[in-house]
């Protein structure tokens, strides 16, 4: 850092390149943590974890379950690194857990002049309120510290329903289940459900057969043939999505958490995201589909809804507010400004926030006035980096000058 502030250059870290957007862009110095991982200190009888932020959180995950425990709620890829997805606002769903960040409760950072800064609610807090989710902006993230428990397990249970039925009970949903989300398919009236729920046990984790069929052949192989050939003939989509929604049948099986958790993606998509109020969700989402209906859209992905509760992170998604996820995706090589264009208008008129890792065209000055906090964190970002050292064009478009 110190050296690339002598030579008047800018710096930026990068994670694995899971984002969507620029955040990591520069022409000045990238700096890659392949290098800076592993879990640096477990303190079993405070419930922390302290990692290297460049760990990955897949070796995270399976570092914890060895030790017999695991972070209380996760997002459902973990291929980015520990400080990648705090630092985007990386999520799962849940009813009373939070974010990835939510679950921190220290960090520590290298600074735009090359100092060493500790944070947590006791020290430095108002760092500790923006550096959370910090968008690489105010620092180079060197290590985080999470609360852990004892590793549970969780009991999941898929189950295909009819999307007008999803959303006249969205509310009894989320509030009878630890972790609710549910994808609904376009061009149809169906969904695919899960619901997880902590499990005394015992674990009885998918059949190898069953989860290479749902997990590996359907979900990804036959997904992707699907997704190619609506590619090249986009007239067939909607018999597809009728054929794929019902391809998955209702399914329920207990294991740990990032297990159930997690899932393997490997079909490549473009993706964006918005953060509603909760209770905004279902009219939201009727807007979508009538949005897709009346239009000349052919939609091959489908779209997934979950939800996260109110935390006090300054750029959360779900700052101050309980908050739906509504997340629209495309095939790669599909051009995606029509539809994801149409989605984020409907998003924007319900005071949507976008995902920081993900496809959007909101500026700074539309983020200000759908984050209260949002002055709190510039002005931590003014203070420990006036020269805009960690800046480039996505900061400079999402945060002002």
């Amino acid at each position: 850092m110190r050296e690339a502030v002598a030579d008047g250059l800018k710096v930026k870290a990068a994670g694995t390149g899971h984002s969507f957007t620029a955040a990591a862009a520069t022409d000045g110095v990238l700096i890659r943590p392949d290098r800076l991982t592993g879990i640096l200190a477990l303190d079993r009888a405070a419930g922390t974890v302290t990692v290297a932020a460049g760990t990955p959180l897949r070796a995270l995950n399976a570092a914890l379950a060895r030790a017999g425990l695991s972070l209380t709620n996760m997002g459902d890829i973990m291929a980015q690194t520990v400080a990648g997805a705090v630092s985007t606002g990386t999520h799962g769903t849940g009813r009373a857990s939070a974010s990835i960040a939510a679950q921190i409760t220290a960090l520590e950072l290298v600074t735009a002049d090359g100092s060493l800064l500790r944070c947590s609610r006791e020290e430095n807090p108002d760092v500790f309120a923006a550096a959370r989710v910090g968008l690489g902006a105010l620092g180079v993230l060197t290590s985080v510290t999470f609360a852990v428990e004892p590793v549970f397990l969780l009991t999941a249970r898929e189950e295909p329903m009819g999307l007008d039925r999803v959303l006249a009970e969205f509310e009894e949903h989320v509030a009878g289940n630890e972790h609710f989300e549910f994808y609904w398919f376009p061009h149809t009236s169906n969904c695919n459900t899960k619901r997880n729920n902590r499990s005394a046990g015992p674990a009885a984790p998918p059949g190898l057969l069953r989860g290479w069929l749902d997990d590996e052949v359907l979900s990804n192989g036959a997904f992707k043939v699907a997704c190619s050939v609506g590619r090249a003939a986009p007239a067939a989509i909607p018999a597809i999505a009728r054929v794929s929604s019902r391809a998955l049948s209702a399914r329920t099986y207990t294991d740990i958490p990032y297990k159930v958790f997690t899932s393997p993606r490997r079909v490549r998509f473009v993706e964006m995201e918005y953060a509603v109020p909760r209770e905004a969700a279902p009219a939201a989402l009727r807007e979508v589909k009538a949005a897709v209906d009346r239009s000349p859209l052919r939609v091959s992905f489908p779209v997934e809804v979950r939800t996260a509760p109110a935390d006090d992170i300054a750029l959360s998604t779900a700052s101050g507010r309980d908050s739906a996820y509504i997340a629209v995706h495309l095939y790669r090589g599909t051009p995606h400004q029509a539809y994801f264009g149409a989605v984020e208008r409907i998003m924007v008129a319900h005071g949507g926030r976008p995902h920081w890792g993900k496809l959007h065209s909101r500026d700074a000055e539309y983020l200000a006035g759908v984050y209260p906090r949002f002055g709190e964190f510039t002005a931590v970002r003014d203070r420990l980096d006036p020269d805009r050292v960690f800046g480039n064009d996505y900061l400079r478009r999402v945060l002002g000058g």
